[in-house]
């Protein structure tokens, strides 16, 4: 999911997108999967020249990408889309800065955790301790972590709270890269992830895999390329109408009946209980893998007295 918080910012997907041609070349792409050049200069009718012209500009914003894969005619571009979908906020920049606070967390940041294997941590440069043992989500280390990774279980963070004590929190989003956690990699590898703040349920998201088709555009060289590579950017927002995740209401909860304000500590969690329909496990990038060179974002929108809702 690509977050995009103004019109301003979204202007240049919005162009890329303004072209019939390049919307059906993504329709394509969304339908029979990844494709090479050739491939898709031939269902669009187009010459590979034509065809490199329009699949840069959709490159260029974030919506598809290339990768070389070395086929029966040596090494060939295939293209496939990078994002799962896209959401824009419609604020001015007035309206973006008034009573916000914004924070990033670090995947290995968590305050609390009880997990099962497979699991493990790694930094930009390397694993953290050995895989499938959970004791090493105690070491010192994890603070540098920014790739974790469980088969069940729960990671838990303490989210930065730094509006006014007086204030009252009105929004917290929340977003993250996220994907499902199997043996290797498997694109078809549903797992229901369970979000809760302060211990009250706020909602499920199932992701569809644990991705390793590609590698993902920040993950380092030296990971495997048989293990997990990059997830979903998914938004996690609560605020006084409910919860939702990537602007579809997943819950009632709001932020009214939590009645957090300056003083509140917020423990987020990211959970695949036991018990879950499908238990399919939890990967979290940073930004140091996957496709989205961002931690855990953290956005809070508060009311101070006297301000008019």
């Amino acid at each position: 999911m690509l977050h995009l918080t103004s019109l301003d910012e979204a202007l240049p997907v919005f162009s890329a997108l303004g072209s019939k041609l390049r919307v059906e070349l993504v329709k394509i792409l969304l339908e029979d999967g990844p494709m090479n050049m050739n491939e898709l200069a031939a269902r669009l009718q187009i010459t590979n020249g034509a065809l490199t012209s329009h699949i840069k500009k959709l490159e260029a914003c974030g919506i598809v990408t290339i990768d070389g894969d070395a086929g029966a005619h040596g090494n060939e571009k295939v293209c496939s889309v990078r994002l799962d979908g896209l959401l824009v906020e419609w604020k001015t920049a007035r309206m973006q800065e008034q009573n916000v606070c914004s924070a990033e967390v670090r995947v290995g940041h968590y305050t609390d955790y009880e997990i099962s294997p497979t699991c493990g941590l790694a930094s930009s440069s390397s694993l953290i301790g050995e895989v499938d043992d959970p004791r090493y989500f105690a070491h010192d280390d994890r603070y540098q972590a920014d790739l974790l990774w469980l088969t069940k279980g729960y990671v838990e963070y303490i989210l930065p709270n730094f509006v006014p004590a007086a204030g009252r929190i009105e929004q917290i989003a929340v977003t993250a890269e996220l994907g499902s956690e199997s043996p290797g990699h498997n694109n078809d590898w549903p797992s229901d992830i369970h979000f809760s703040l302060n211990h009250v349920p706020l909602g499920v998201w199932t992701s569809p895999g644990d991705f390793g088709d590609v590698r993902g555009a920040l993950t380092p060289d030296w990971w495997y390329p048989n293990w997990n590579q990059y997830g979903l950017l998914k938004s996690v927002v609560i605020n006084r109408e409910g919860t939702f995740i990537d602007g579809l209401r997943i819950s009632d909860t709001n932020t009214a009946e939590l009645a957090l304000t300056g003083r509140s500590v917020l423990r987020f969690r990211f959970e695949v209980p036991e018990d879950a329909a499908h238990v399919g496990g939890l990967t979290i990038y940073g930004r140091s893998f996957g496709n989205y060179a961002q931690d855990i974002g953290v956005r809070i929108t508060y009311s101070l007295p006297g301000e008019t809702e």
